[in-house]
């Protein structure tokens, strides 16, 4: 389980054992680069020991506030062993931070495991009929202890149909669930128990924020410097990534704001050489006027085949198609130049109501919708009726009474940001760089989801106050790209220079289980009239290709379940 997590953290790896629980851990060395920091690591009594995957961002605060703890290093992670020893289970209310970790705990004989409030941070488990229970970042993990490597048949029907993944505990493997964000486990003598302990909907409340603009403005201007502050905590360098847009321009305005004119931390974007797509120009501009170093990563449709291949074993399942693997090489690039903290911007579309969809009349409300398309993104008719009978439907729960805000939680806590989350973990963790969000940050995201509607979209934009606030900040030169949905030529090049190659994954896909999934003649239809140019997305193009990448992919074979020494 260990090895084949290596990537995650290529620093040190070890593993603790006590009776019936095994932690084991791979070490990217961020804060307390001494040995001290590594893990698992154990409280002074020995009686708590923990694997954390992330960052507690306000350690420092914590540790001034755990007086009387007989610290021994430097490390976040220390931190959060003397918060669960002081505050137990209810510690997690006093974390800022990206997270995943497990943590046994000797004195009751618990195994004590919690996700962080979004879901930044990735956990999966195995619960075996015997009581035994195997839990890791990474599915291969899993299947590395010994859990059969079945593709579960009803999360493809689901997401073949409909293009509905990562909204569920459901993984696309038979007997793996994901911890969701904002839950915990606890196991003991074989009984395991999940409960949420962070809800978005209920934190942010169905009242109204009435208070006078200017107010809301100074708070979550003071949060959002505060969070990019947090951010910047690492004893190893720290980048950022940007494109040419509102969100970039924000980080990088935040950025200076936070470090000072003079900051010359490393800027980092990817380039496809189609100037119909490439953000270069407009960040070119943004960093004009600045200390900024420019990196830029290119991706060419010659690299798409390894690169795919290699990716599609990072993450386990399905990903967001080229966007998410020239965000990959953007992760290599920053990893050679040496940075190994990245930020980014993710999550203020979900924040403010940036997607075009939250202002359309018709009150859409499809689980899966494809940002700046109007042809469907599935194609459903091109799956057995035997397979797509597996499908399971999905209606998003209605925890607020309002439209926008509906839309705004369900992109947010079960479609677009968890299935983003997933892409962008894999393929830093891939590069051995961390990603970090500092626009995720719970407060930010509750001040703005408790605003008022004509705060977030007008008939023609959304993030309206954010818009009024950035402008606040943005320093003379830098400017913001207008909203482009579409990041990568994916749609051309799959059609064009990676035709051949998406035939040949597209006719592995129709020969999976024996041809029980795909309708060969229905989807040889769909690809050809696609390739002649009638439709405007490649979603469902890029689906087929992803169960070819996955059948090409099967593991061959796990070791043994793992036994531990001691009972």
């Amino acid at each position: 389980m260990v090895a084949s997590q290596r990537h995650r953290g290529p620093d040190s790896q070890q593993v603790f054992e006590d009776g019936p629980a095994a932690l084991g851990h791979n070490r990217l060395s961020i804060i307390d680069l001494s040995p001290a920091g590594a893990q698992p690591m154990s409280s002074a009594d020995g009686d708590l020991t923990v694997v954390l995957n992330g960052e507690i961002y306000n350690y420092v605060e914590l540790r001034a506030e755990l007086t009387g703890y007989p610290f021994r290093t430097r490390t976040d992670t220390e931190v959060l062993l003397a918060a669960y020893d002081r505050w137990g289970i209810q510690c997690l209310d006093h974390l800022l931070g990206m997270f995943a970790f497990l943590l046994w705990d000797a004195r009751e004989r618990r195994l004590f495991a919690a996700r962080d409030r979004f879901g930044v941070k990735p956990l999966y488990y195995h619960a075996r009929g015997d009581g035994a229970l195997f839990i890791a970042s990474e599915i291969k993990a899993l299947h590395g202890a010994g859990v059969e490597p079945e593709p579960d048949a009803t999360a493809w029907a689901t997401y073949l149909a409909a293009g509905h993944h990562d909204h569920s505990t459901r993984t696309f493997w038979r007997g793996v669930e994901s911890l969701p964000a904002g839950h915990y486990l606890t196991w003991r003598a074989g009984r395991l128990a999940v409960a949420r302990w962070y809800d978005l909907a209920e934190r942010v409340g169905p009242a109204y924020d009435e208070r006078p603009v200017a107010d809301v403005e100074d708070e979550y201007l003071t949060l959002l410097r505060e969070s990019v502050r947090l951010r910047f905590r690492s004893d190893v360098p720290v980048g950022i990534n940007l494109s040419g847009g509102l969100d970039s321009s924000t980080l990088l305005a935040v950025v200076q704001a936070v470090q000072g004119a003079d900051s010359d931390v490393s800027a980092f974007t990817f380039v496809t050489g189609d100037p119909q797509y490439d953000e270069l120009p407009w960040v070119r501009q943004m960093l004009r006027r600045t200390q900024h170093p420019l990196i830029a990563s290119p991706l060419a449709a010659a690299d798409v085949p390894a690169l795919a291949e290699s990716v599609a074993a990072f993450e386990d399942e399905p990903f967001g198609g080229l966007p998410t693997l020239a965000y990959a090489r953007l992760f290599e690039c920053a990893r050679a130049s040496g940075a190994v903290v990245l930020l980014d911007g993710q999550g203020m579309d979900e924040q403010w109501a940036g997607y075009d969809y939250y202002r359309a009349a018709d009150g859409l409300l499809d689980a899966a919708p494809v940002q700046g398309t109007s042809s469907p993104p599935t194609r459903p008719e091109c799956l057995t009726p035997e397979f797509r009978a597996l499908a399971a439907p999905f209606e998003p729960p209605r925890r607020f009474p309002d439209r926008l805000r509906h839309l705004q939680d369900r992109d947010a806590c079960f479609t677009k940001m968890p299935r983003a989350l997933r892409y962008n973990d894999r393929i830093s963790m891939r590069a051995s760089t961390e990603l970090r969000e500092p626009f995720l940050d719970h407060r930010l995201f509750e001040l703005a989801m408790r605003q008022p509607d004509d705060r977030k979209i007008d008939a023609r934009t959304g993030k309206v106050l954010l818009r009024r606030m950035v402008a606040r900040l943005l320093p003379e030169g830098i400017v913001a790209a207008p909203k482009r949905p579409v990041q990568t030529p994916q749609r051309e090049w799959l059609r064009g220079p990676l035709r051949a190659w998406a035939h040949d994954l597209i006719r592995t896909a129709v020969a999976h289980d024996g041809g029980a999934w795909l309708d060969g003649d229905a989807v040889e239809q769909s690809f050809s009239a696609y390739c002649a140019g009638r439709g405007d997305n490649s979603f469902h193009v890029w689906q087929w290709i992803s169960l070819g990448l996955a059948s090409v992919l099967k593991p061959k074979g796990v070791a043994p379940a793992y036994q531990p020494t001691a009972s």
